[in-house]
Protein backbone atom coordinates (compact mmCIF):
# COMPACT_ATOMS: atom_id res chain seq x y z
CA UNK A 1 0.00 0.00 0.00
CA UNK A 2 1.71 3.91 -0.93
CA UNK A 3 2.28 5.84 1.79
CA UNK A 4 -0.34 8.68 2.03
CA UNK A 5 1.12 11.92 1.79
CA UNK A 6 1.56 14.20 4.78
CA UNK A 7 0.05 17.61 4.15
CA UNK A 8 1.01 20.87 5.70
CA UNK A 9 -2.31 22.54 7.45
CA UNK A 10 -2.98 25.69 9.97
CA UNK A 11 -5.44 25.93 12.37
CA UNK A 12 -6.54 29.02 14.34
CA UNK A 13 -8.30 29.92 17.78
CA UNK A 14 -9.96 33.16 17.19
CA UNK A 15 -10.87 34.42 21.26
CA UNK A 16 -12.84 37.05 22.17
CA UNK A 17 -14.58 38.33 25.21
CA UNK A 18 -18.64 37.80 25.78
CA UNK A 19 -20.68 38.11 28.36
CA UNK A 20 -19.42 36.99 32.18
CA UNK A 21 -21.13 33.85 33.02
CA UNK A 22 -21.45 33.80 37.12
CA UNK A 23 -18.20 33.36 37.79
CA UNK A 24 -17.02 36.34 35.93
CA UNK A 25 -15.67 34.29 32.98
CA UNK A 26 -16.03 36.05 29.48
CA UNK A 27 -13.66 33.89 26.93
CA UNK A 28 -15.39 32.34 24.10
CA UNK A 29 -13.56 30.93 21.13
CA UNK A 30 -15.21 30.78 17.85
CA UNK A 31 -15.82 27.09 15.93
CA UNK A 32 -17.55 26.20 12.79
CA UNK A 33 -19.76 23.09 11.69
CA UNK A 34 -18.58 21.22 8.93
CA UNK A 35 -20.76 20.19 5.87
CA UNK A 36 -22.98 17.35 6.81
CA UNK A 37 -22.33 16.00 3.54
CA UNK A 38 -18.56 16.43 3.60
CA UNK A 39 -16.30 13.03 3.44
CA UNK A 40 -14.22 13.67 6.01
CA UNK A 41 -15.43 14.11 9.76
CA UNK A 42 -19.11 15.67 8.44
CA UNK A 43 -20.75 17.69 11.00
CA UNK A 44 -17.43 17.61 13.04
CA UNK A 45 -17.13 21.32 14.90
CA UNK A 46 -14.13 22.31 14.11
CA UNK A 47 -11.79 25.78 14.30
CA UNK A 48 -11.30 27.39 10.98
CA UNK A 49 -8.19 26.05 9.12
CA UNK A 50 -7.21 23.82 6.41
CA UNK A 51 -4.41 22.62 3.53
CA UNK A 52 -1.31 25.20 3.10
CA UNK A 53 -1.71 25.74 0.05
CA UNK A 54 0.66 26.32 -2.98
CA UNK A 55 -0.29 29.82 -3.00
CA UNK A 56 0.71 30.53 0.78
CA UNK A 57 4.38 29.81 0.12
CA UNK A 58 5.38 32.24 -2.54
CA UNK A 59 8.73 34.39 -1.24
CA UNK A 60 6.82 37.71 -1.78
CA UNK A 61 5.08 37.62 1.96
CA UNK A 62 7.57 39.09 4.17
CA UNK A 63 6.14 42.03 2.21
CA UNK A 64 2.33 41.31 3.56
CA UNK A 65 3.28 40.17 6.78
CA UNK A 66 3.66 42.16 10.15
CA UNK A 67 6.08 41.80 12.50
CA UNK A 68 7.37 38.14 11.70
CA UNK A 69 10.01 36.94 8.79
CA UNK A 70 10.14 33.81 7.41
CA UNK A 71 13.28 32.86 9.04
CA UNK A 72 11.86 34.13 12.39
CA UNK A 73 8.30 31.92 11.75
CA UNK A 74 10.49 29.02 10.36
CA UNK A 75 12.87 28.95 13.81
CA UNK A 76 9.56 29.19 15.71
CA UNK A 77 8.00 25.94 13.73
CA UNK A 78 11.13 24.35 13.64
CA UNK A 79 11.51 23.82 10.21
CA UNK A 80 13.97 25.11 7.59
CA UNK A 81 12.26 27.48 5.50
CA UNK A 82 8.92 28.43 4.20
CA UNK A 83 7.30 28.76 8.04
CA UNK A 84 5.76 32.06 7.59
CA UNK A 85 2.93 30.23 5.17
CA UNK A 86 1.58 28.35 7.87
CA UNK A 87 0.42 31.51 9.84
CA UNK A 88 -0.54 32.99 6.02
CA UNK A 89 -2.86 29.82 5.73
CA UNK A 90 -4.30 30.03 8.81
CA UNK A 91 -5.27 33.82 7.64
CA UNK A 92 -6.54 32.88 4.51
CA UNK A 93 -8.63 29.74 5.75
CA UNK A 94 -10.33 32.19 8.37
CA UNK A 95 -11.13 34.53 5.80
CA UNK A 96 -12.23 32.24 3.30
CA UNK A 97 -14.33 29.97 6.30
CA UNK A 98 -15.62 32.80 7.98
CA UNK A 99 -15.23 36.21 6.63
CA UNK A 100 -12.43 37.09 9.35
CA UNK A 101 -9.41 39.04 8.11
CA UNK A 102 -6.72 38.94 10.56
CA UNK A 103 -4.75 41.92 8.90
CA UNK A 104 -3.59 46.03 9.79
CA UNK A 105 -4.21 48.89 7.25
CA UNK A 106 -1.56 51.08 6.56
CA UNK A 107 -1.98 53.65 9.63
CA UNK A 108 -1.69 50.14 11.53
CA UNK A 109 -5.12 49.68 12.48
CA UNK A 110 -6.99 46.16 12.57
CA UNK A 111 -9.59 46.26 9.05
CA UNK A 112 -13.16 47.22 9.95
CA UNK A 113 -15.38 45.36 7.88
CA UNK A 114 -18.67 47.27 9.33
CA UNK A 115 -19.19 49.50 6.75
CA UNK A 116 -21.64 48.53 3.95
CA UNK A 117 -19.04 49.72 0.80
CA UNK A 118 -16.37 47.88 2.71
CA UNK A 119 -18.68 44.90 3.47
CA UNK A 120 -19.46 44.87 0.41
CA UNK A 121 -16.01 44.58 -1.74
CA UNK A 122 -14.48 42.33 1.10
CA UNK A 123 -17.43 39.83 0.25
CA UNK A 124 -15.78 39.85 -3.69
CA UNK A 125 -12.30 39.89 -2.40
CA UNK A 126 -13.02 36.60 0.09
CA UNK A 127 -15.18 35.07 -3.39
CA UNK A 128 -12.22 35.56 -5.55
CA UNK A 129 -9.56 34.55 -2.74
CA UNK A 130 -11.54 31.17 -1.99
CA UNK A 131 -12.85 30.15 -5.22
CA UNK A 132 -8.74 30.54 -6.30
CA UNK A 133 -9.34 33.12 -8.69
CA UNK A 134 -6.95 35.32 -6.43
CA UNK A 135 -4.12 35.05 -4.02
CA UNK A 136 -4.67 36.66 -0.23
CA UNK A 137 -1.38 38.46 -0.99
CA UNK A 138 -2.89 40.06 -3.98
CA UNK A 139 -5.65 41.42 -1.74
CA UNK A 140 -3.54 42.66 0.77
CA UNK A 141 -1.30 44.57 -2.25
CA UNK A 142 -4.39 46.06 -3.66
CA UNK A 143 -6.28 47.06 -0.48
CA UNK A 144 -2.60 48.39 1.26
CA UNK A 145 -3.01 45.85 4.05
CA UNK A 146 -0.32 43.69 6.48
CA UNK A 147 -1.26 40.50 7.80
CA UNK A 148 -1.79 40.11 11.28
CA UNK A 149 1.12 37.59 12.03
CA UNK A 150 2.57 39.12 14.35
CA UNK A 151 -0.46 38.78 16.92
CA UNK A 152 -0.97 34.96 16.13
CA UNK A 153 0.70 32.70 18.94
CA UNK A 154 1.73 29.02 18.08
CA UNK A 155 1.08 26.83 20.79
CA UNK A 156 0.16 23.49 19.31
CA UNK A 157 1.36 20.74 16.56
CA UNK A 158 -0.52 17.77 16.13
CA UNK A 159 0.25 15.06 13.26
CA UNK A 160 -2.85 12.54 11.89
CA UNK A 161 -2.18 8.90 12.88
CA UNK A 162 -0.43 6.71 10.10
CA UNK A 163 -3.22 4.36 8.27
CA UNK A 164 -5.58 7.40 7.86
CA UNK A 165 -6.83 7.66 4.36
CA UNK A 166 -5.64 11.49 4.60
CA UNK A 167 -2.77 12.84 6.82
CA UNK A 168 -1.95 16.39 8.31
CA UNK A 169 0.86 17.98 9.84
CA UNK A 170 -0.84 20.90 11.55
CA UNK A 171 0.47 23.74 13.19
CA UNK A 172 -2.17 24.95 15.66
CA UNK A 173 -2.48 29.27 16.64
CA UNK A 174 -4.42 31.32 19.04
CA UNK A 175 -5.83 35.26 18.43
CA UNK A 176 -7.71 37.99 19.39
CA UNK A 177 -10.75 38.26 17.12
CA UNK A 178 -11.06 41.96 15.08
CA UNK A 179 -13.55 44.37 17.28
CA UNK A 180 -15.51 45.18 13.91
CA UNK A 181 -16.04 42.00 11.86
CA UNK A 182 -19.12 39.95 12.23
CA UNK A 183 -17.96 36.46 10.83
CA UNK A 184 -20.78 34.33 8.30
CA UNK A 185 -19.65 30.55 7.57
CA UNK A 186 -19.17 30.41 4.46
CA UNK A 187 -22.19 27.94 3.80
CA UNK A 188 -20.39 25.48 1.58
CA UNK A 189 -17.58 23.78 2.99
CA UNK A 190 -18.78 25.04 7.01
CA UNK A 191 -22.70 25.17 7.96
CA UNK A 192 -22.92 27.22 10.99
CA UNK A 193 -20.60 29.33 13.33
CA UNK A 194 -20.92 29.85 16.91
CA UNK A 195 -18.90 31.94 19.93
CA UNK A 196 -19.28 29.53 22.60
CA UNK A 197 -17.21 29.03 26.09
CA UNK A 198 -14.39 26.28 25.49
CA UNK A 199 -16.11 24.81 28.69
CA UNK A 200 -19.71 24.96 27.62
CA UNK A 201 -18.48 23.11 23.96
CA UNK A 202 -16.77 20.55 26.35
CA UNK A 203 -19.23 19.86 27.82
CA UNK A 204 -21.70 19.73 24.31
CA UNK A 205 -18.51 17.04 23.01
CA UNK A 206 -19.25 14.71 26.24
CA UNK A 207 -22.89 14.75 25.86
CA UNK A 208 -22.52 13.73 22.24
CA UNK A 209 -23.91 16.69 21.03
CA UNK A 210 -21.19 18.09 19.26
CA UNK A 211 -18.62 15.78 17.12
CA UNK A 212 -15.09 16.86 17.53
CA UNK A 213 -11.56 15.26 17.19
CA UNK A 214 -8.95 15.27 19.67
CA UNK A 215 -6.99 18.14 18.60
CA UNK A 216 -10.05 20.08 18.82
CA UNK A 217 -10.65 18.57 22.11
CA UNK A 218 -7.46 19.20 23.46
CA UNK A 219 -7.03 22.83 22.57
CA UNK A 220 -10.38 23.86 24.12
CA UNK A 221 -9.37 22.29 27.14
CA UNK A 222 -6.34 24.68 26.77
CA UNK A 223 -7.68 27.47 26.85
CA UNK A 224 -10.83 26.88 28.74
CA UNK A 225 -9.22 27.35 32.09
CA UNK A 226 -8.70 31.16 31.50
CA UNK A 227 -10.88 33.90 32.47
CA UNK A 228 -10.58 36.34 29.39
CA UNK A 229 -9.04 36.56 26.47
CA UNK A 230 -6.35 38.54 27.23
CA UNK A 231 -5.02 35.72 30.01
CA UNK A 232 -4.79 32.99 26.91
CA UNK A 233 -3.22 35.37 24.60
CA UNK A 234 -0.61 36.74 27.73
CA UNK A 235 -0.25 32.78 28.05
CA UNK A 236 0.22 32.21 24.46
CA UNK A 237 3.33 34.41 24.40
CA UNK A 238 4.70 32.61 26.74
CA UNK A 239 5.00 29.04 25.44
CA UNK A 240 8.48 28.54 23.71
CA UNK A 241 8.57 24.70 23.47
CA UNK A 242 5.59 22.91 21.82
CA UNK A 243 5.99 19.39 21.23
CA UNK A 244 4.94 16.82 18.59
CA UNK A 245 1.21 15.21 19.18
CA UNK A 246 1.04 11.94 17.13
CA UNK A 247 -1.91 9.90 18.11
CA UNK A 248 -1.98 6.13 17.33
CA UNK A 249 -4.78 3.74 15.93
CA UNK A 250 -4.95 0.76 18.13
CA UNK A 251 -7.70 -2.18 17.85
CA UNK A 252 -9.40 -3.59 20.91
CA UNK A 253 -12.53 -5.61 21.85
CA UNK A 254 -14.53 -2.18 20.72
CA UNK A 255 -13.07 -1.80 17.63
CA UNK A 256 -10.56 1.17 16.70
CA UNK A 257 -9.86 3.28 18.83
CA UNK A 258 -7.17 6.44 19.18
CA UNK A 259 -4.87 6.67 21.62
CA UNK A 260 -2.29 9.60 22.57
CA UNK A 261 0.49 10.59 24.46
CA UNK A 262 0.67 9.80 28.11
CA UNK A 263 -2.21 6.80 27.57
CA UNK A 264 -0.94 3.23 29.07
CA UNK A 265 -1.82 2.10 25.36
CA UNK A 266 0.70 4.43 23.65
CA UNK A 267 3.45 2.35 24.06
CA UNK A 268 7.09 3.75 23.80
CA UNK A 269 8.80 6.81 21.73
CA UNK A 270 7.30 9.78 23.15
CA UNK A 271 8.69 11.80 26.41
CA UNK A 272 7.33 14.86 26.81
CA UNK A 273 3.98 16.24 27.98
CA UNK A 274 1.51 17.30 25.84
CA UNK A 275 1.00 20.76 24.47
CA UNK A 276 -1.39 22.06 26.74
CA UNK A 277 1.19 20.94 29.55
CA UNK A 278 2.93 23.75 28.06
CA UNK A 279 0.20 26.62 28.73
CA UNK A 280 1.67 28.58 31.35
CA UNK A 281 -0.72 29.60 34.24
CA UNK A 282 -1.61 33.12 34.99
CA UNK A 283 1.45 33.81 37.60
CA UNK A 284 3.41 30.61 36.96
CA UNK A 285 4.60 31.36 33.45
CA UNK A 286 8.24 31.41 34.57
CA UNK A 287 7.85 27.55 34.78
CA UNK A 288 5.27 26.77 32.14
CA UNK A 289 2.82 24.60 34.95
CA UNK A 290 1.50 21.38 33.04
CA UNK A 291 -2.17 20.97 34.09
CA UNK A 292 -3.35 17.15 32.30
CA UNK A 293 -1.85 14.46 30.87
CA UNK A 294 -2.33 14.26 27.38
CA UNK A 295 -4.80 11.16 28.36
CA UNK A 296 -6.87 13.42 30.14
CA UNK A 297 -6.73 16.42 28.17
CA UNK A 298 -8.66 14.93 25.34
CA UNK A 299 -9.86 11.26 25.98
CA UNK A 300 -9.52 8.03 24.81
CA UNK A 301 -12.47 7.45 22.75
CA UNK A 302 -12.40 9.65 19.94
CA UNK A 303 -13.43 7.46 16.87
CA UNK A 304 -11.72 9.99 14.25
CA UNK A 305 -7.90 10.69 13.18
CA UNK A 306 -7.45 14.26 13.30
CA UNK A 307 -7.56 16.55 10.63
CA UNK A 308 -8.07 20.27 10.15
CA UNK A 309 -11.18 21.67 8.23
CA UNK A 310 -10.53 20.58 4.86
Amino acid sequence: MAAVELRDAATVLILRDGEPDADGNVLEVFMLRRNLNSDFVGGAYVFPGGAVDPEDRHDDLGAVCEGRTDAEASSRLGIERGGLAFWVAAIRESFEEAGVLLAYHADGAVVRLDEPATVDRFAGHRNAVDSGQRRLVEVCVEEGLRLAVDSMWYFGHWITPEGAPRRYDTRFFVTAAPPAQTPLHDDREVIANIWIRPGDALDQHRAGTYEMLPPTVASLRAVARFRSAAEALDAAREIHDVPTILPRVIVDEGGVRIVLPGDPEYGEGYTGPDAIDRWPTMGERSRMAGVATAGEATGAEVDGPGAPSR
